[in-house]
């Protein structure tokens, strides 16, 4: 890899919502010209968390009314999906896509919006949609079904938030969702999933954390383990946010295979897939991976500590990649921080085939680390501390960890070697690597890796000694395993080992693309 980006004006490293919101409201109202952005969920009735921003209003509503005032212009790609797939988030989309339409009559005549709900154009072959159709047809029918168990107006509230499926779906004479086509629907398999903004051309916010109620959470993590919400973002300044914008301006184009892709650079790296035509496949076109270009690179050189907090570990590639560099470099350990259950799973209880394949890759992962390093790798889940209260779980609810309240990790974050740091929107599985949009930067800067191994270290344990310097695989486990002995609340970390025994029993092999989990 020859790309190194230059030295950037400032980074600021932003732990969890609490952090993150009022540094991305601060920059928001210092804009004076653009904003842009592109975001899985962007829900303007989010509250507003900074002093600044509370002198403009409540919510995200009220400041972008403020900002639009000001004569700045901002557009926004807001993600949509699947709506027979994934039909909450396709719901979630048009429900805040209905918000802007408030907020632009709210900002007036004048105001410089454009809101663009992007679904990927990327669709599965029309021999796998007709392979899939019966699956595809229950999946309208539990959609149907859960409309119809909700009260007569919020049903008529949730239908009108679920264009997609009109198609397929319509309100009979008695205000009943019905069904009404039998024809197989196009399956979209991709979706964008980064998280960036870029103000004035030169200001970057950019990593894993969307923007709605259910993603705020603070670096205590005292509420419901379903509120719980561990993510990262970075605030920078430099000549990546200029490579960031002409993502966003050009991205629509390039994934529909209309325009030229703009180029990476100065740390900005991502995952881009176009359409296709085809028959078959479920897969897109890949057209960029510098995320996993640039993981893949600094793992094949890496020599003392790689560190990494991820939603999920299901990339059997890098998987291989890791193990191998096992072998080359015996001084070499790997320290995962990775939530004890998927949300799906943990949360909503969702038992279908897609949650399992996806635990069972990261249970092949895991096990295929163990093998290859030893005790020279560890796999820790954060949990509360406080006892998961009794009577609301049994021993296999997977929103318990070590009998307390789990701590869902949402965070997108590489540190190699103590001397780069890569964050970004993307897990370490095939999707994100391979199929989704992402984006990210990494940056070489010991300093700064440095600041970010230990304030991710502190915030994890702080109430231990742990010496970023020194090894740490020998240091996390000692504490983690301790403290699973003890009661919650005697426990000084947030990490416990993870069990990929549970995975392992959940998890089922289907044979079917990585990429779809």
């Amino acid at each position: 890899m020859t790309d190194r980006p230059e030295p950037l004006d400032t980074v600021r490293y932003l732990l969890t919502a609490e952090e993150a919101w009022p540094a991305f409201e601060e920059a928001v109202l210092d804009a004076k010209s653009r904003i842009v952005g592109g975001f899985r969920v962007f829900d303007p009735a989010t509250k507003l968390r900074s002093e600044a921003g509370r002198k403009v209003g409540d919510d995200w509503f009220d400041l972008l009314v403020h900002v639009l005032g000001k004569g700045v212009r901002l557009d926004l790609i807001l993600s949509d999906f699947d709506p027979i797939v994934a039909p909450d988030m396709h719901q979630l989309t048009w429900s805040s896509m209905r918000k802007f339409a408030a907020l632009r009559e709210a900002a007036g005549p004048d105001a410089r919006l454009s809101v663009i709900p992007a679904m990927h154009p990327a669709e599965a072959g029309a021999v796998a949609q007709v392979a899939l159709w019966p699956k595809v047809w229950q999946e309208l029918h539990d959609v149907r079904d859960w409309l119809n168990d909700r009260p007569p107006e919020e049903r008529r509230t949730c239908f009108t938030d679920l264009p997609g499926t009109h198609a397929w779906l319509r309100l009979d004479d008695e205000g009943r969702i019905e069904t009404h086509s039998p024809s197989p629907p196009p399956l979209h398999t991709v979706s964008h999933h980064q998280k960036l903004a870029v103000i004035d051309g030169h200001v970057l916010y950019i990593g894993g954390l969307d923007l709605n109620p259910r993603r705020y959470d603070t670096k205590v993590h005292h509420r419901a383990a379903e509120e719980t919400w561990h993510d990262v973002q970075i605030l920078v300044t430099g000549k990546a946010a200029g490579h960031a914008e002409a993502h966003l301006d050009t991205m629509l184009d390039a994934v529909a295979g209309r325009g030229e892709i703009s180029a990476d650079g100065h740390g900005f790296c991502r995952t881009l897939s176009r359409w296709k035509k085809n028959r078959v496949s479920m897969a897109p076109e890949i057209v960029r991976t510098s995320i996993a270009d640039h993981t893949m690179d600094r793992v094949s050189r890496a020599t003392t500590c790689l560190y990494f907090e991820t939603q999920f570990f299901r990339d059997r590639a890098l998987a291989d990649a890791l193990a191998r560099r096992a072998g080359e470099v015996p001084d070499l350990e790997v320290l995962f921080v990775l939530p004890a259950a998927p949300e799906v799973i943990a949360f909503e209880k969702r038992t279908k085939l897609d949650a399992r394949y996806g635990e069972f890759l990261q249970a092949e992962c895991v096990r295929k680390l163990m093998a290859a390093f030893g005790d020279r790798v560890y796999f820790a889940s954060p949990a509360q501390r406080r006892s998961a209260r009794a009577g609301l779980c049994d021993e296999n609810d997977r929103a318990v960890h070590h009998g307390a309240p789990l701590i869902y990790v949402h965070a997108k974050v590489s540190v190699f070697d103590r001397t780069s740091v890569l964050v970004s929107s993307a897990n370490l599985n095939s999707r994100s690597l391979q199929w989704d949009t992402e984006a990210g930067l990494i940056r070489d800067d010991p300093a700064f890796a440095r600041t970010v191994l230990q304030r991710s270290l502190a915030h994890w344990i702080p109430d231990a000694p742990v010496d970023p310097d020194a090894p740490l695989v020998g240091q996390i486990r000692e504490i983690a395993e301790l403290d699973a002995v003890r009661q919650p609340e005697n426990r000084s970390s947030y990490l416990l080992p993870y069990d990929v025994t549970r995975a392992e029993a959940f998890g089922m092999n289907l044979p079917v693309p990585e990429g779809l989990v």
